[in-house]
């Protein structure tokens, strides 16, 4: 579970659309998180979107439930399909038709284990920018030593400019500011070191930028602040967010294998393990990338929010909890509120964005 998960959020009437036909695993691994995603959050509504008889044919008599409705759709785009043509050449995909409930506010929000980019240019199209904002970001949470941190961007812009750069700031720190009840986040900007002589011509503008806003901007981060707590949000160019990121998960799957196969490679072992059972459990918890899946794609007309695409049933749900925690946030008024006054603090009142 992510770092506010163990918080239930029940909205009255908050509607989210999952797309079900999309991911690694597809439909028969997705659909098994909507009965446990249901019962801890019985207020809330879901629109199942993908093929109809299959839909029904593995949730059974938990077609009934009131609060789910099947959006029939005909199509699936691939996960190596190029974003351009899942855009022109795919309308009923399943990926397409759920973040199309959201630009016509049938649902609040919408989580796919799809394509990320034909997620990214379908959602962009489709729901638009909102002002003040040029470019959407990606940003998911990592585990720390004390605490989590938000890194964006994670792919979505491998060069940014200065300007989106301070526009990933404060989208972070509104994130942040909503679904952790911190007023003023720690925000960080990664370089090659902390010294403020280091880094080149884009990271020393992005600091000008950043000291100016009113931001609680607090310097440079470098990779190992990642994942010590340090920092709310730490702003990066996708390039290296993405590396980060595949580091960080394949790092923590090496670490759980390694405590796997070395406690099991003899009887002393297993037997140590027996005792170790609790703290490895706990460990298995707080590194597991299973347990902070879902990445939201900041700056939208609309929360969209990316589950791995191998994420298994229990993992798929929490991209669902973390959909329902931006809804029940307002995530986006809240952004906007910020960009349109280049993080000043001043003037607009937050308005909430559907």
């Amino acid at each position: 579970m992510n770092g506010r998960a163990a918080t239930r959020v029940n909205r009255s009437g908050a509607t989210i659309a999952v797309d079900v036909m999309s991911g690694d695993r597809g439909v028969a691994e997705i659909l098994p998180s909507i009965p446990w995603f249901l019962r801890r959050h019985p207020e809330t509504r879901l629109l199942l979107v993908g093929d109809q008889e299959r839909i029904r044919g593995l949730l059974g008599a938990q077609c009934d439930d009131a609060r789910l409705e099947i959006c029939h759709s005909t199509e699936v785009i691939a996960m190596d399909e190029p974003p351009a043509h899942a855009l022109r050449g795919k309308p009923n995909a399943s990926l397409r038709v759920a973040v199309d409930l959201v630009k016509e506010k049938r649902a609040d929000a919408c989580v796919s284990a799809g394509n990320t980019g034909a997620l990214m240019a379908i959602a962009w199209y489709v729901l638009r920018m909102l002002p003040g904002v040029s470019r959407p970001a990606i940003c998911a949470e990592m585990p720390g030593l004390r605490q989590s941190t938000h890194i964006l961007d994670l792919g979505a812009n491998l060069d940014p400019s200065p300007e989106q750069l301070l526009q990933f700031a404060i989208m972070g720190s509104e994130l942040v500011s909503a679904v952790e009840n911190k007023p003023a986040p720690r925000v960080a900007l990664l370089n090659v070191g902390t010294e403020e002589t280091k880094g080149n011509k884009r990271i020393k503008r992005s600091t000008e930028l950043l000291k100016a806003s009113s931001l609680n901007y607090v310097g440079y981060a470098e990779g190992e602040h990642f994942f010590s707590g340090d920092f709310d949000v730490i702003v990066c160019d996708g390039f290296s967010g993405n590396v980060a990121l595949k580091s960080s998960e394949g790092a923590a799957r090496l670490i759980l294998g390694l405590a796997r196969d070395t406690f099991g490679k003899s009887l002393y072992g297993r037997l140590a393990a027996a005792f170790a059972r609790p703290v490895l459990r706990q460990m298995k918890q707080v590194i597991d990338p299973a347990n902070y899946n879902g990445a939201t794609l900041l700056g939208l007309r609309g929360i969209v929010v990316k589950s791995h695409g191998n994420a298994g049933s229990l993992s798929f749900g929490r991209a669902l909890e973390e959909a329902l925690m931006e809804v029940e946030k307002n995530v986006p008024g809240r952004i906007l509120s910020r960009v349109d006054t280049g993080a000043s603090g001043r003037g607009k009142t937050e308005e909430h964005v559907d």
